[in-house]
C-alpha cells in the first residue's frame, strides 16, 4: 500500500482519498462540524492553520496543513508512480 505525506509525520492512502478541498466555504465547515460530532474528524495540523480538508472514502474527514494543490500533486505523483510499474 502506497502512502503520501500530509505533513508532520502523518500519511494517508491516496487510493482512499475522495476530495481535497479548501476549508473556507460554509458547506465544508458543516462537513467538518458533522465529522467532529460523529467522531470521524482527524486533526493532522499539529496546531498549524488548516489549509485543506481531506474527505476519505471511509467517511473520515482529515484537517491538513498542506494546500489542496500540494496534496493533489503528491497524490498524482503516487498514482503516476503506480502506473509506471
Amino acid at each position: 500500500m502506497k502512502l503520501i505525506s500530509i505533513g508532520f509525520g502523518s500519511y494517508i492512502s491516496p487510493a482512499r482519498l475522495i476530495a481535497a478541498v479548501s476549508p473556507d466555504s460554509n458547506p465544508i465547515k458543516r462537513v467538518v462540524a458533522q465529522a467532529k460530532e460523529d467522531g470521524k474528524l482527524v486533526d493532522a495540523t499539529y496546531g498549524r492553520k488548516t489549509e485543506t480538508v481531506l474527505i476519505m472514502d471511509s467517511g473520515a474527514v482529515i484537517l491538513c496543513p498542506l494546500t489542496p494543490d500540494e496534496v493533489s500533486a503528491r497524490a498524482a505523483g503516487e498514482r503516476e508512480a503506480d502506473h509506471g510499474r
